[in-house]
């Protein structure tokens, strides 16, 4: 008989499976990833922060690896992703911090490099069409807890913080693989790409045949 949750590594037991946390991987959460693609990290972006009026924040939302949070990073991901759809350059975003009132989020989006364009003057634009792009998007009718769709404000946009990460590979490796297995895995650079690898990821240099972990 299995334990009353068998998942390891902050997975979570849904009752036919663990749900594993990001760039966790087997049946029961037991292994990191083989490749972890933190290529998106490289880039510009641009801090925001939005109050999502319709979701209250509750304490597990505190704990990045908790369903709570991770459910809720998921809608709102999914909604900016309409939200910026047609921003040029928007590459996704990533969510930094969730605090109460009703939920406050402070996320950044990233973007492609420009091109040509003074990066500083660049992302004050993009900050400014952000911002618009959000405040004039369309919501949900019915803005009660129980409606389907996130119901949102934009309360400050700022590009200060928005130039190129100053971690540098490994240590944005250490920061995106799953702890206990940070120790395992080492920047490598393939085109453009930059990704987080281990002795164990197939296709790379000197790599060996580690049989499932």
């Amino acid at each position: 008989p299995l334990p009353a949750d068998p998942c390891q590594n902050g997975g979570h037991w849904m009752g036919a499976g663990c749900l594993c946390p990001p760039n966790v991987d087997g049946t029961r959460c037991e292994f990191g990833a083989s490749t972890i693609n933190i290529t998106a990290e490289l880039g510009p972006s641009v801090m925001m922060r939005a109050r999502v009026t319709n979701r209250n924040f509750s304490e597990d939302m505190g704990d990045t690896s908790s369903i709570g949070y991770r459910s809720f990073v998921d809608e709102f991901s999914r909604t900016m992703d309409r939200v910026y759809h047609n921003i040029s350059g928007y590459r996704g975003t990533r969510v930094l911090t969730l605090t109460r009132g009703s939920v406050v989020v402070n996320y950044r989006v990233l973007l492609h490099p420009p091109a040509g364009d003074k990066p500083t003057t660049n992302l004050d634009l993009r900050a400014r069409e952000l911002l618009e792009a959000a405040n004039t998007a369309a919501q949900p009718p019915d803005c009660s807890h129980s409606s389907e769709g996130l119901c949102f404000s934009m309360s400050s946009s700022r590009s200060a913080l928005a130039n190129a990460p100053v971690l540098n590979a490994t240590e944005l490796c250490r920061k995106y693989t799953p702890g206990n297995f940070s120790r395992y895995y080492y920047p490598y650079r393939t085109g453009n790409s930059l990704l987080c690898v281990t002795n164990c990821t197939p296709n790379v240099p000197g790599s060996i045949d580690c049989n499932s972990g």
